[in-house]
């Protein structure tokens, strides 16, 4: 996903490539969805929640999502025109925001819900963007944040055998030493322990970690990656639940 603070020319050229991907598993969508249904409960005449979809890429996770948040508004926003060209099409809502330099297009604590889809991992300076998340969302507002896990059971096995684990990129034009063609452009990545902990020191409250699986596990070992869920450690993406202190 693409929401970002400022960064050198390239890395932005990099996010504005229509090549580059800015969708995720629809498994990991569905999980947090219902994460957050679950806890915002449900839309009535008198109270309908907004929900942000930062980072939102090409609108996919929102529309997933929106199912199981019937009557509530998600707002999707990111920074690259091309995503927010593709978001359109998929969601009522899409604005351009960033979450650093001028902060996002919303007043303090008018956002009930804020859905962090797969973005913590490609950013600079994640301390500015949960502060501006933590801004937007009202007192005892929700944090949906999704990352892959550094940790996942795959992840252990390879470092063990000396291979780069699966996530972490060294270039921004190819994939050196691990499994996989694809880059995407992460810069940071979060286990279990160290995503809570830097949460918690953000100023939330932590509710609730569970494990997601991965779509580019290859297909033999899906249920094995489906099984590790049970133990979010080990999961392959992590799903951190969070409220405004």
């Amino acid at each position: 996903m693409t929401t970002s603070p400022v960064k050198p020319p390239e890395l932005r050229d990099f996010y504005e490539n229509p090549a580059v991907p800015v969708a995720s598993g629809t498994p990991r969508s569905r999980r947090q969805a219902r994460m957050l249904a679950e806890a915002l409960g449900p839309a009535s005449a008198e109270r309908t929640g907004t929900i942000l979809d930062i980072g939102c890429g090409d609108g996919t996770a929102a529309a997933t999502a929106a199912p199981f948040l019937p009557g509530h508004r998600i707002v999707g926003i990111d920074w690259s025109q091309d995503a927010l060209r593709r978001a359109r099409t998929r969601i009522p809502y899409a604005v351009r925001g960033e979450l650093t330099g001028g902060g996002l297009p919303f007043r303090t604590g008018s956002a009930d819900a804020v859905l962090f889809s797969e973005v913590i991992e490609h950013l600079v300076d994640p301390d500015a963007a949960l502060d501006e998340i933590r801004r937007v969302l009202r007192p005892g507002g929700h944090l949906m944040l999704s990352t892959p896990n550094l940790a996942a059971w795959y992840n252990r096995a390879l470092l063990l055998a000396g291979v780069q684990p699966v996530f972490s990129e060294v270039s921004l034009r190819a994939i050196h030493g691990r499994p996989g063609r694809e880059v995407v452009g992460h810069l940071r990545l979060y286990t279990a322990r160290a995503l809570r902990e830097f949460v918690a020191a953000s100023g939330f409250d932590v509710v609730r970690l569970a494990g997601a699986p991965f779509h580019g596990v290859p297909r033999p070992l899906r249920p094995l990656d489906r099984l590790a869920c049970a133990r979010p450690s080990l999961a392959s993406i992590l799903l951190l639940h969070a409220r405004r202190t």
